[in-house]
Order: C-alpha cells, then sequence, then structure tokens
C-alpha cells in the first residue's frame, strides 16, 4: 500500500463549499485522499502524522495566473526600482528614490564590471514616480558613463531608457524609423525606447536578458521565489517556445518532480517577427501539449494587444489619457498587433480548441477582444472556452456584462492599485476612471469569473499582496481608490485559487482542497480570512506543499 501523510493545521481553508475549514488533510501519491477531522483522515488506513504545520494555517495552493520567467532572471539583476523589492534569497533590495540613487548605482556597477563588454542593465525602474524631474533620457544616463553601454528597463517591461554608448553601439539614430524610438527636440534619439519593436534595438541588452531567462540557475531561482511566496503554480504568459522550440529542453531538464512549483507556460506570439503562419503556430503549441509533464504543462496562448498605462502606450477609447490642461491628443498608445490582424490570427487556435488569452491594459484593447470572441463563437461554438482578458484594468460595467454572456474570464491586475493608484488618479486616466480600476466587484457581479495577478517581475511575486489590494484598494498616499470596488478576502482568495484554476481548464485538479485533487497548499502563519483586512499583505509564509512535498520559503543567511 502506498504511504499516506497526515497533516493537521490550526486551521486548513478548502475553498470547498460542502465544508470551508477542517483540522487535517491526508495525502496519498500527491493527491488529496480526505479532508476532515484528524480522526476521519485517519480512517484511510495505515499512515504517518506529520504535525510541521501544526500552528500555521493552510490554504489551497495559491496560483499565480499571468507572470514571467523576467522574476527569475531579474532576480539576479541589480534592481532600481522605486519600492524595496524581495530578492530570492529572502533578503530585500532598497528602492532608488533619486536619479543619483540610480546613477550611483550605475557607477558603481560599471566599476565592479571593468573590462566587461556586457552591457550595464538593471530593472524596475519607472520615471512616472519621479514628479519632480524631467524624465529620465540618455543625457541622465551619459552621467554614469559615457563609454560603456546601459541599459535601464522599466517596471512595466514596455519601455527602456539607454544612454549614447547604447545608441551609437546599435546605431540607432535621428534615421531609424522604428515606431517607439522617442525624440528630444532636434529630432535626435533621446534614449527612451517604447515597446518591444524598439527596445529591441538596444541588441546587445536583449540577448544579454534573453540568455539569462533560459539559463537552468534563473528557473531554478524562479521556483524558489514561488516557495518564498506560497505560489504552487505559476502560469508563464510569455513563453517563447512557438518561436525558440529547442528553449523547451531546458524547461524540461529543470522543471522536474523535485521543482517546487508547476510551471504552465502560455505560448507567446504577435510580437514576434516574421511570424505569420498562425496555423503552424497552432499546431506547434498542441506539439508541445505531448511532453506535459505533472510540473511543466502546456497552458495555450498568449497575444499582446497594446502597452502599459503608466507608460501612455495602452491603447484608449475617449477622452483618452488625462489631460488636466485640455490640449492632451486622445489617440495615446500603440497596437501591438493590428485590429484588422486579431480574428485571423487567433482562429486556428480556436479551431484547435487552443485557450487564448490576451494582454488588454487599455479600454480599446478590451472592446477588441470580445469582439473577436463573438466572431469565432459566432464561426464555431465552443462552450468552455473560458477566454480571458488579461490586466482588463479599465474593463467597464459593460464590457464585464458583454464578457459575461460570453463566457469570458479577467485577470485583474490589482496590485496597480498600490503601485500606480496614485499616478493614474493623478496623472494617467484621471480620478472617475481611477476609482473604477480593476474592478473585481463589477466583475463578480456581472458574473465574470476572474483571478487576480502580479505580472511579474512587473510587480513582486507574491498573493498576499493581491489580494490586500482587492480587499483595501489603498494607494501609498493613504487615498482609498474606489471603494465600492472592494471584495470581500473570502472572493480574493477564491480568484488567486479556485478562479485560476479554472482560467487553466483545471479546476478540476487544483484550487479547492478536496478529495482528488493535487495536494498544493500554501503554507501561511494566519488565516487571511480573519485577520484584519489592512493585514492580509502582512501575513508570514512558511512555503509550499507541491503534490504533497513540502518546499520552505528561502531566508537570508540561512
Amino acid at each position: 500500500m502506498n504511504e499516506t501523510t497526515i497533516f493537521p493545521a490550526r486551521t486548513i481553508v478548502t475553498m470547498d463549499p460542502s465544508q470551508p475549514t477542517v483540522e487535517a488533510v491526508a495525502v496519498r501519491d500527491g493527491k488529496v485522499l480526505a479532508a476532515g477531522s484528524l480522526d476521519e483522515c485517519a480512517s484511510w488506513g495505515p499512515h504517518t502524522v506529520d504535525d510541521r504545520f501544526a500552528d500555521h494555517v493552510l490554504t489551497p495552493g495559491m496560483i499565480e495566473a499571468h507572470a514571467h520567467t523576467f522574476e527569475g532572471a531579474f532576480g539576479l539583476l541589480p534592481y532600481a526600482g522605486w519600492f524595496p523589492r524581495h530578492r530570492p534569497d529572502g533578503s530585500t533590495a532598497p528602492g532608488v528614490k533619486t536619479y543619483d540613487d540610480l546613477l550611483n548605482l550605475l557607477r558603481r556597477l560599471d566599476q565592479e564590471t571593468q573590462g566587461s563588454q556586457e552591457p550595464i542593465v538593471v530593472w524596475g525602474f519607472d520615471p512616472i514616480y519621479f514628479v519632480d524631474e524631467e524624465r529620465l533620457t540618455r543625457d541622465h544616463l551619459d552621467r554614469a558613463s559615457t563609454e560603456r553601454p546601459i541599459f535601464v528597463f522599466h517596471a512595466s517591461a514596455h519601455l527602456a531608457t539607454v544612454n549614447s554608448a547604447m545608441l551609437t553601439r546599435h546605431e540607432v539614430t535621428r534615421e531609424t524609423q522604428t515606431v517607439g524610438v522617442a525624440r528630444d527636440g532636434n529630432g535626435e534619439p533621446n534614449g527612451e525606447l517604447q515597446e518591444m519593436p524598439a527596445i529591441a534595438l538596444a541588441t546587445s541588452a536583449i540577448h544579454m536578458i534573453m540568455r539569462m531567462m533560459g539559463d537552468p540557475e534563473a528557473i531554478r531561482t524562479l521556483g524558489q521565489m514561488c516557495a518564498n511566496t506560497g505560489i504552487t503554480s505559476l502560469v508563464d504568459l510569455g513563453a517563447s517556445g512557438v518561436t525558440r522550440p529547442e528553449g523547451q529542453d531546458v524547461w524540461h531538464q529543470v522543471v522536474t518532480d523535485e521543482f517546487p512549483a508547476r510551471i504552465h507556460q502560455r505560448h507567446l506570439i504577435g510580437m514576434m517577427p516574421g511570424l505569420n503562419d498562425w496555423g503552424a503556430a497552432a499546431d506547434q503549441v498542441k506539439a508541445f501539449e505531448l511532453d506535459d509533464t505533472a510540473r511543466l504543462r502546456t497552458a495555450g496562448l498568449k497575444i499582446v494587444l497594446d502597452g502599459s498605462i503608466q507608460g501612455f502606450t495602452a491603447k484608449m477609447k475617449w477622452p483618452g489619457y488625462y489631460s488636466p490642461d485640455g490640449i492632451s491628443p486622445t489617440d495615446h498608445g500603440v497596437w501591438m498587433v493590428p485590429p484588422e490582424q486579431l480574428l485571423e490570427m487567433v482562429r486556428p487556435f480556436h479551431e484547435r480548441r487552443i485557450n487564448t488569452h490576451v494582454h488588454c491594459n487599455g479600454d480599446l484593447t478590451i472592446d477588441l477582444w470580445i469582439d473577436v470572441v463573438e466572431q469565432l463563437l459566432l464561426e464555431s461554438a465552443w462552450l468552455d472556452h473560458r477566454y480571458t482578458v488579461q490586466h482588463s484594468q479599465l474593463t467597464s460595467a459593460a464590457q464585464y456584462r458583454r464578457m459575461a454572456k460570453l463566457g469570458m474570464c479577467a485577470n485583474i491586475f490589482s496590485n496597480h492599485i498600490w503601485y500606480w493608484g496614485d499616478q493614474h488618479h493623478d496623472i494617467t486616466v484621471g480620478p472617475e476612471r481611477a476609482r473604477r480600476m480593476e474592478a473585481c466587484r463589477t466583475a463578480e457581479e456581472a458574473g465574470v469569473s476572474f483571478s487576480l495577478h502580479t505580472d511579474a517581475s512587473v510587480t513582486p511575486l507574491g498573493h498576499l499582496h493581491t489580494m490586500w489590494c482587492a480587499v483595501n484598494r489603498v494607494t501609498p498616499s493613504g487615498r482609498v481608490l474606489g471603494e465600492h470596488e472592494r471584495i470581500s478576502a473570502q472572493s480574493a482568495l477564491h480568484a488567486v485559487t479556485t478562479g485560476a484554476a479554472y482560467q487553466l481548464h483545471a479546476d478540476d485538479e487544483f484550487g479547492s482542497i478536496e478529495c482528488g485533487k493535487a495536494a498544493d497548499f500554501t503554507v501561511l502563519e494566519d488565516n487571511p480570512l480573519t485577520v484584519d483586512p489592512m493585514s492580509i499583505k502582512d501575513i508570514g509564509v512558511w512555503g509550499t506543499i507541491v503534490g504533497g512535498t513540502a518546499n520552505e520559503a528561502a531566508h537570508p543567511g540561512a
């Protein structure tokens, strides 16, 4: 007989409506054998009791339904963001609060790597926080070095700023016609590169980042960060196997049965140069499914339609971005896929029943994606498609009603309320639209199944924070941004467990603690459903249990 282990805990939150909490869970063969009282679990026969979580709280394994391999790779790179950031070893990197802080960091990195031909690459920066400074340009970065190429990746991953040496190395000049190369008053590139076609001009930095993303160490780092933050399943919404299938070999070598999280890969198309045979791409995604394992799975397709709101590259409906001076043009944003091409692009995937998630930050892109889904369903009925609006930041009540009728889902970027809420209120979209951003309550009342996400590395991995944002909607200034869009802690936990599993067509396997499902649990120091709502983000994380195997969070100096 296979071994059975029983884990008692102070509280086990099951997300099973028939028994919301229990005192123990029995695990056999990596699955939940029973959940209930200790006696009920023991009634299944010979067993071992593991008491290490007797003072902890177990929840269903939290599922990050939108993150990126960047989180692991960037965990190995110097950090230059505004807010302090947890590192893979459990330590915390300080925030960069001034341009002098940034330049001193770059100078130090240049000194530490003298003689290297690699560019200096840092990540996490966002000029929108520096309201008393002019926008960062090559001129600022040239103060750190005029000889060593510098690449400052913005937090959104939709923009970067480079110095003159980087522009010179890759011959980016006033004659460069690539969309997204920002200019100064004389028509010269000012160092800001907006969206991937322009960012890709900094070839040496992009090649360095791509090498790191495929490095086994970066993948292992991602796994440790999942354990640190209580994530048992992570959906990588930037897998590039369609264009570089050889990269899948590395993932299969690293993500074995001992890996501390399950990785679900959603393959990215739309921004890949030269890729226009969508039927062949769909066949490639289906082929990947043949190699799925318990820890590494194919999750379908991702398409990026627009940019970021805080980068002013998301596509917005009238009246566009906030314009207190009354003169800001309404035609902001960048189409990452020509709108007229989206239906043709998605159709082969729909015909093969491959679930598709589309990045929609601006409300104009949300309308387009809903229209395309409606047309696809008119052409070929798929009653359980679960097509998802990713980010879903400015989705209106009317759009949510349409999504509900079509069976669509939303993955809501609740972390924006904290990381950019004040900026959205004051700078990007204005007070009214900012109050209805990340509209979880509206989605819930419309009957749209939704999850929450971090978009790591854009914001830090970890669902206690996304839940805290959705429940409290508090900004760094202390403003409550849209009190009527608050949801309960129960709804927030549902979103990061059952709701996320539903989007993956995997709610029969993950998302709750009940007989027959995977033994994936998040191990916490307290119960997010009973603590003061403002304390949710501060709950300690012991680690995770994945397939019955415990994975402890890293601690500095351990």
